[in-house]
């Protein structure tokens, strides 16, 4: 398939990305200019070639490493003279041991690293809480047998605020910005006008939300959109999703982008300093409807509604508002409570069925209901087969592969209802 071609028919509507999800690898490498590759894989990386070798941009996942390394190789046979970790998530980070065995069987120079200062620590608390990570991570994707890895390759060099690289005779400036995580870098090559955002652009409502996973900075986030949108940049290769092409279309993305989490901050901050509970503050938030319309905006992976509660841990802590929640109650004894005022856990169950089908309000006390009757009633069957026809329904509805791995974990069956 050709990734250009499949680009410009997603960014015109000829297709869209809930048949070409951006965390797929869709495509053959194409060479994006002369002498920039860039690879579609799980998470893209680019390559720029130099008189002294190559240049990445992020480096692949290890599942997909060996894949990445042979189709580079089926576009230039320099060594890898330098990788750049666009930040520490581990779909980006575990192709360099291809490189570097490569390097020694040939008696190459081994290929440095360059991260932004913040990302060892991110490979330390990876170890620190594997087991948690592996966990949510097998919710999040449907994979219950991925194992978090705790071993890395952690970078040579690192830099505060930028850093400008000299390799071969090309300039390639690092840029550090707060958005998806804290250790973000993206990358200008400025004699090629290409543009390299890491996952500061997705092809998707912006991943600042994820309710699985460690702060995120929406307002940082856009601001470092903004900036890269003044550059002029006539490409633009994502962390994950498509190439960009035209200097018209990378500025739309970037600043839509911008507007978007710019919108859903100021609408937060509002209600917060309005005095309003987090309740309150997710059903009034409302995403522009004009920028969730835009092909590359459409929440297939997180979604505002995320990004809001992010927005709200940020600026105001854990606590949501709700008095009952700052010391609260076991939640298995507060079932047990609502279930016997309600005539017991068949009774909450059987509600939850009803509300089945009857729009995302309806939906949403069905979860609510179905949950409650599995917590008052661990080993009743027919409770739990309820609870996974709930949230089979909930994964059915919902648009983000967050919400559906949750919802689809949730529905399994011998989910412990704790």
């Amino acid at each position: 398939m050709d990734i250009l071609e499949l680009a410009d028919k997603l960014w015109t509507g000829e297709t869209d990305t809930s048949q070409f999800h951006p965390l797929g690898a869709h495509g053959d490498l194409a060479e994006v200019v002369d002498g920039v590759a860039f690879v579609p894989s799980f998470a893209n990386v680019s390559a720029l070639a130099t008189q002294d070798g190559l240049v990445l941009v992020d480096t692949g996942s290890a599942p997909l490493a060996r894949l990445v390394h042979s189709s580079l190789r089926g576009w230039s046979d320099l060594p890898l003279h330098t990788a750049v970790y666009s930040h520490g998530h581990i779909d980006h980070v575990f192709g360099v041991p291809v490189f570097e065995e490569e390097a020694a069987a040939n008696g190459w120079p081994p290929p440095r690293v360059v991260a932004h200062q913040a990302l060892p620590a991110r490979f330390d608390r990876y170890v620190m809480t594997a087991g948690y990570n592996e966990t949510i991570n097998q919710r999040q994707f449907q994979l219950p047998g991925l194992r978090w890895p705790t071993e890395y390759r952690y970078p040579d060099e690192t830099y505060a605020e930028r850093m400008d690289l000299d390799v071969g005779g090309t300039r390639v400036e690092l840029h550090h910005a707060k958005g998806e995580t804290d250790d973000h870098t993206w990358t200008w090559v400025p004699d090629k006008r290409v543009l390299c955002s890491g996952d500061l652009f997705i092809w998707a409502s912006p991943n600042a939300g994820n309710p699985q996973k460690v702060q995120r900075y929406p307002l940082e986030w856009a601001k470092a959109l903004r900036e890269m949108a003044s550059l002029g940049a006539d490409v633009l290769l994502p962390g994950h999703g498509f190439p960009v092409l035209g200097a018209v279309r990378v500025r739309q993305a970037l600043d839509d982008t911008a507007e978007l989490l710019e919108s859903l901050v100021s609408q937060t901050l509002a209600l917060m300093n309005s005095g309003a509970r987090l309740d309150e503050v997710l059903h009034g938030v409302v995403a522009p409807a004009h920028l969730m319309d835009r092909p590359y905006l459409r929440p297939v992976y997180d979604e505002p509604e995320f990004v809001v509660r992010n927005v709200w841990r940020l600026y105001g802590g854990w606590w949501d508002g709700n008095p009952a929640h700052l010391h609260p109650a076991p939640e298995a004894r507060l079932a047990a409570e609502i279930a016997a005022l309600a005539g017991g856990p068949a009774v909450l169950a059987r509600r939850a069925m009803e509300l089945l089908g009857g729009g995302d309000t309806r939906l949403r006390l069905a979860g609510h209901l179905a949950e409650l009757a599995a917590l008052a009633a661990p080993g009743d069957t027919e409770v739990a087969d309820v609870k996974a026809q709930v949230f089979a329904a909930r994964a059915e509805a919902a648009t983000s592969t967050m919400a559906k791995g949750i919802y689809a974990w949730a529905a399994r069956p011998g989910t412990d209802p704790a």
